[in-house]
């Protein structure tokens, strides 16, 4: 097939969709498939097959959609048709101008096109501390419908999101299908850095940002019987680090931030002893199946509008949402038993492998070739 993927970032590896769309266009490639990309900036990609749109800098929504690592593409229709014609089928990544335009010429020249359901309004919201606010995620989603609605399959990465979707009225075809994990994750033996080799080390992957609420370990650990020997690590990036460097201060150990490249990551991954995922609010939450691909043992929040929680094995991998110590208690679980993490861990090694990227994509090529397909008999008549 030739697919054309368009996204509005594609440059910036702190960003999900971003991540998600650089994974998938490679593992297509590799299944032998012609994969063009349409982006704001488009890198590591063959210039016939790389269509840049340019940055759409609207006062305001643009700084502060770039605080969050995020950049909206502009609506360029040259590119736009220079990047869809010839295409079997276009997947569209995201519900804004370029794609919106996107769909209405793949209609036109009857090119087959599906979308992914990948921002959740809850991440908008969190942004502009409006997200406890039902109303305003309700009227998110009621815009993004008016795009989706125009599609018959929706890849969604969880099935939270599709009953989201389906309680707010989205009409589609739902395709619950995973956003995978690299075969680059895997457990491997790696001694702990010399300055931890004392210390029970806590991960958070994620970005810096309110919905993610790493501030819910820090407290926890605080309150921990166990506060002096622990040392969490917040990997990621983003515009809530200053409150959350303040915030930890007051640990024995402070907490130690910082971005790491793929290779880097699972290292850190490799030498922690437990990951947390704090989000309130996430799709799927590639990060904590990254983690426990390693043998990683997760906690969890069950927060319900946290598609994570589906990857909690029993009670011991969820705490309460919003609730520091509840996740105390947890904590403090796994470290009082050495054992049952270790069985844990195991579990989990199993449990990943049906997580696999290649199985992903292949999944998610079969709803392609189901578009193709209902493309070719709406142009027979």
């Amino acid at each position: 097939m030739i697919i054309t993927l368009i996204v509005d970032s594609y440059n910036d590896k702190t960003n999900g969709t971003t991540m998600t769309t650089r994974r998938f266009a490679e593992i297509l490639m590799q299944h032998g498939h012609t994969v063009k990309i349409a982006a704001s900036t488009v890198d590591d990609v063959d210039d016939d097959k790389s269509f840049e749109l340019g940055i759409r800098k609207t006062p305001i929504l643009y700084q502060v959609a770039k605080m969050q690592g995020f950049i909206f593409a502009k609506k360029n229709k040259k590119v736009i048709r220079q990047a869809i014609e010839g295409s079997d089928i276009v997947h569209f990544l995201l519900p804004f101008k370029a794609q919106i335009y996107g769909k209405k010429l793949c209609d036109k020249l009857g090119i087959a096109s599906t979308a992914a359901f990948h921002l959740q309004p809850e991440n908008i919201t969190s942004t502009i501390h409006l997200n406890k606010i039902q109303a305003v995620n309700d009227y998110i989603y009621r815009h993004f419908k008016k795009f989706y609605n125009k599609f018959n399959h929706i890849h969604c990465p969880s099935k939270m999101i599709a009953d989201q979707l389906v309680m707010h009225g989205y009409k589609a075809n739902l395709h619950i299908i995973s956003n995978g994990v690299s075969t680059s994750f895997k457990k491997l033996e790696v001694a702990k850095p010399r300055n931890l080799q004392d210390k029970f080390v806590i991960l958070m992957i994620g970005r810096y940002s309110v919905e993610k609420r790493q501030d819910l370990i820090i407290n926890a650990i605080a309150e921990s019987k166990y506060e002096a020997n622990i040392q969490l690590v917040l990997a990621g990036r983003g515009p809530w680090q200053h409150h959350l460097e303040t915030l930890g201060a007051t640990l024995t150990n402070k907490p130690i931030f910082g971005f790491y490249n793929e290779e880097d990551l699972i290292n850190v991954i490799n030498t922690s002893d437990l990951y947390v995922h704090a989000s309130d609010a996430e799709i799927e939450g590639i990060s904590c199946i990254e983690a426990f691909t390693c043998g990683l043992v997760p906690i969890i929040s069950n927060s319900k509008i946290s598609a994570t929680s589906q990857f909690a094995i029993d009670e011991h991998n969820l705490f309460e949402s919003g609730d520091y110590l509840s996740l105390k208690d947890k904590i403090e679980y796994y470290i009082e038993h050495p054992e049952e993490k270790a069985k844990r861990s195991e579990e989990y090694l199993e449990f990943a492998k049906k997580y696999s990227i290649d199985h992903c994509v292949r999944e998610l090529e079969a709803v392609f070739e189901q578009a193709i397909k209902e493309m070719e008999n709406k142009k027979r008549g």
